[in-house]
């Protein structure tokens, strides 16, 4: 089975943290529906028509899709692609975007599960990362998916944000466990090159993230989330039991999945490629009839070992040896020894980062990374 990930390029507004590929110009979303669209047909027997097992809406901001447009899109996906009945379908939406109407068409096209990017509760720092929506469109928007009857749903959190402090922190991490919000993501405040916050930072404007700060608050999201009975299976992800996000899960279990629009990307098991990050060269390529440039990286054994070993030891799941061939498996057995006990324990054959190890784990996984000959 197979994951599919339909990038929706546009946004409201641009946060300042955000380096991911969109645009604040809406006037093209009929050219890229109709391109899309154009793509899954183009695309359908890429994956020998594997049965689809989830479907994940990102961007950008898919909750600005209107209603014509999604049913234009969930009707190709279905008489294109062959959709397990059970498959995971996720929609991000902010929370500017919530309405009773809008919540109920969701239902009708089998989205079964929402992605609420809140971010935070606190007023000072919506405004310092600017979100275009304010913390009582969260806490309505927290109400309204409720009543609506989705029971599967996830809410974003950012830490690590200037001018919060551990309380504040706190107080964001209780509004959604007190509401039993069953997935819970959590993400440390990072600088990407070219956006709006490094340049702020490189001119003095906004203090940079403070990594004593940022740690402390990752600290405390582990301590409380597993307090209430949270498992913590990824390092940014959290769910309640039985709860875990199946389509994220694909990821960092290494399973194929297929990315439509503009910069999505999608692997193979041998191969990982990605779609133009420009909106323009996308929907002129596919109204077109071709399919739009993309980039293409030929994975050898050792990009494929040191991605198995990136991925699982963010997750409950762990690494196994036994998943190796040699001379990667010696070699991993040998070079892990040095992070034993403090950074790594084994337990029944398999290798986990402790809660101190979790907050070097990109480090810790690149000293394990094998080299190619």
């Amino acid at each position: 089975m197979i994951a599919i990930y339909i990038h929706v390029p546009f946004c409201k507004q641009a946060c300042h943290y955000c380096n991911f590929h969109f645009s604040t110009n809406q006037s093209g979303k009929p050219l890229f529906v109709k391109a899309l669209l154009k793509e899954m047909s183009l695309r359908k027997d890429e994956f020998q028509n594997q049965p689809v097992a989830s479907i994940y809406f990102g961007g950008g901001t898919p909750s600005l899709l209107n209603k014509s447009e999604l049913e234009e899109i969930f009707y190709h996906l279905n008489t294109t692609f062959d959709i397990s009945s059970s498959a995971e379908i996720t929609l991000e939406a902010n929370p500017d975007d919530i309405n009773t109407s809008l919540l109920q068409v969701w239902r009708n096209l089998s989205i079964n599960r929402i992605s609420l990017g809140i971010q935070s509760f606190q007023p000072h720092a919506l405004t310092w990362m600017n979100r275009a929506h304010n913390n009582q469109d969260a806490l309505n928007a927290l109400r309204l998916i409720a009543e609506a009857g989705f029971d599967n749903m996830t809410a974003d959190l950012i830490y690590g944000v200037p001018g919060v402090s551990d309380d504040q922190w706190m107080s964001d991490i209780l509004a959604l466990t007190d509401r039993k919000i069953p997935h819970i993501s959590a993400y440390c405040l990072t600088v990407e090159d070219e956006t709006a916050l490094a340049h702020f930072v490189k001119k003095g404007t906004s203090p940079p993230v403070q990594e004593e700060q940022a740690n402390r608050q990752f600290d405390l999201l582990i301590k409380i989330l597993t307090e209430k009975g949270y498992q913590h299976y990824e390092i940014s992800n959290f769910a309640l039991p039985g709860m875990e996000a199946n389509h994220n899960s694909s990821y960092w279990l290494g399973r194929h999945y297929m990315g439509l629009g503009p910069s999505a990307h999608s692997y193979n098991g041998s191969s990982r490629y990605w779609n133009v990050a420009n909106n323009k060269k996308y929907t002129e390529a596919l109204n077109a009839g071709i399919l739009p440039p993309n980039e293409i990286e030929i994975l050898s054994e050792t990009q494929k070992f040191n991605e198995y070993i990136l991925t699982r030891l963010r997750t409950h799941w762990g690494v196994n040896p036994n998943d190796m061939s040699d001379p990667f498996k010696s070699t991993f057995l040998e070079e892990v020894k040095e992070f034993i006990p403090d950074m790594i324990f084994e337990s029944d054959g398999s290798y986990f980062l402790t809660t101190q190890g979790k907050m070097w784990a990109d480090h810790i996984s690149s000293q394990l990374f094998a080299s190619e000959e």
